[in-house]
């Protein structure tokens, strides 16, 4: 079997078979207005949604909650906060959706009392400049929210995370998160005008600029920097018209190696498509794309002014060239027609829906006793088919160890003009109580392949604490002395999210 082995779905443990952690003390009177230290609280602000999470949430393992929860109705209230966990010696741990898949949302494993902050009070939609096309959100809005209240002025963020039903603005800009656009704006960092964010010292807020070249640029340090330096509380983010022009087209290569290239070429037109997916041929397979071998392009423009018939054909121009075959499309939506116009049985359709289908996806086969995550990176086109070959014999060697066997696809999320952004699936049966060290074994001879051949540790999924050691291998050592001083200027006395980053 491909997958080293048989499984077996194992149900849900119930809330009263639970293990939670003893709180190490009671809440700060100060604090009692806006917080909540009953169980169910506590074990839903445990954990995020990484592959680890899941398993020990499956098994009942909740000992490192919190011992409360923090809900905020304002920044007073956030400064309230810092300053009483400051004072008591208190960690205190931001939480926007959930959805952190590096270990970002969870505590230490240390003496300390621990307090988690709840952002989700902290939203809405305060102020839009039309003018500017910017909008003021709150930091705890998600992002279903974020579309529905701006599209009440014809306006979107177009920020599309695969976490987008749950994460929030705050989340997207602590962990740099990459969203819709697979080319040009691919990064919530395209689209943070401005950030304010509360620390122990006091707020952080940008200034509102198109662009600058005054110095370094404070947004980039506010950008990733995980709930380590401070709390953020909104944000003015760029938005944009909602787009009523959409163009969109599926190719299939038989070889995967003319697809890159045909993909790298596109990245270098100009032309910028919106969407610019390439699945090799497993991907494509398990996700009901194609199923003759063949890996699969999705292409697709959109438009807020504008027609995308001459986009479109010179792209498909460029993918005949290296022998990319149209097998849907392509199909335009003009202004005025609904999205359901489009053909939904497209295989851009299946893969829209399998994109977002995909964590639940996850939590099933982890109920299974699967062993199943992904990981992410980037490099330079010339840099790629080395590591990509190191990458795939590098995780099937250690699924074969760890698993008995299993398998390892591909995917490009975003294509840059210098280079792809490959996201990889691993799946592998798991045994009973190993499947956390099993995984490890996996997670840790892919980060050491990506470390090892010049690629980043991650694109978009953040640092957290899963990809501290890896990102302490990327960055710069002397960067890191310089993140470390200003962690002592802004937060002395250690309490914002201890071990994550850092």
């Amino acid at each position: 079997m491909i997958l080293g082995g048989g499984v077996e779905e194992r149900p849900l443990p119930t809330f009263e078979e639970i293990r939670l952690r003893t709180p190490g003390g009671k809440v700060p009177t100060a604090l009692a207005a806006f917080a909540r230290d009953d169980a169910r609280e506590r074990a839903l602000h445990t954990y995020g949604r990484g592959f680890p999470d899941l398993v020990r949430g499956f098994s009942g393992d909740f000992l490192a909650a919190p011992d409360f929860v923090l809900f905020p109705r304002d920044e007073d209230d956030v400064t309230l906060a810092m300053k009483v966990c400051e004072d008591e010696g208190i960690a205190l741990v931001p939480f926007g959706g959930g959805t952190s898949v590096v270990g970002g949302v969870e505590h230490a494993p240390d003496a300390r009392r621990r307090a988690t902050l709840d952002l989700g009070l902290l939203s809405g939609v305060h102020e839009i400049d039309r003018a500017s096309l910017a909008a003021r959100i709150g930091a705890g809005m998600r992002g279903p929210a974020i579309d529905a209240a701006l599209g009440e002025h014809g306006l979107t963020l177009r920020h599309f995370p695969q976490s987008y039903e749950h994460s929030t603005l705050g989340g997207w800009i602590a962990t740099r998160a990459g969203g819709h656009f697979a080319t040009l704006y691919t990064h919530i960092d395209d689209l943070v005008e401005s950030v304010r964010m509360i620390t122990p010292r006091g707020p952080l807020e940008t200034r509102r600029l198109p662009a600058s070249g005054a110095g370094p640029s404070p947004e980039r340090f506010v950008l990733g920097s995980e709930g380590t330096m401070g709390i953020i509380t909104e944000a003015w983010m760029r938005v944009r018209p909602v787009p009523s022009h959409r163009a969109s087209a599926s190719v299939c290569f038989p070889s995967w190696d003319d697809a890159v290239a045909s993909v790298r070429e596109l990245a270098q037109s100009g032309l910028y498509p919106t969407n610019a997916r390439l699945l090799d041929a497993r991907e494509a397979l398990i996700h009901e794309v194609a199923t003759d071998g063949s890996c699969v392009l999705l292409l697709g423009f959109e438009s807020h002014d504008h027609a995308l018939e001459p986009w479109m054909s010179r792209a498909l121009a460029i993918t005949a060239e290296r022998g990319g075959v149209v097998s849907s499309g392509p199909t335009y939506v003009a202004a005025g027609a609904r999205t359901h116009e489009v053909d939904r049985a497209s295989a851009e359709a299946a893969w829209r829906q399998a994109f977002f289908d995909a964590p639940y996806l996850q939590s099933a086969l982890v109920a299974m006793g699967l062993v199943v995550d992904t990981f992410e990176t980037a490099c330079t086109w010339s840099a790629f088919p080395t590591l990509h070959a190191a990458v795939v014999r590098a995780v099937k060697t250690a699924l074969k160890e760890a698993c008995g066997g299993g398998l390892v696809s591909c995917r490009f999320t975003h294509v840059y003009p210098d280079g792809p952004a490959p996201y990889y699936t691993f799946m592998g049966a798991g045994r009973p109580g190993e499947q956390i060290r099993q995984w490890s074994l996996v997670k840790q001879a892919a980060c050491g392949a990506l470390i090892e051949h010049g690629a980043t540790i991650t694109h978009h999924h953040a640092v957290g604490r899963v990809h501290r050691e890896g990102w302490h291998r990327e960055r710069p050592p002397l960067f890191g002395k310089v993140l470390e001083a200003a962690k002592r200027e802004l937060d002395p006395a250690g309490i914002l999210n201890p071990g994550v980053l850092l």
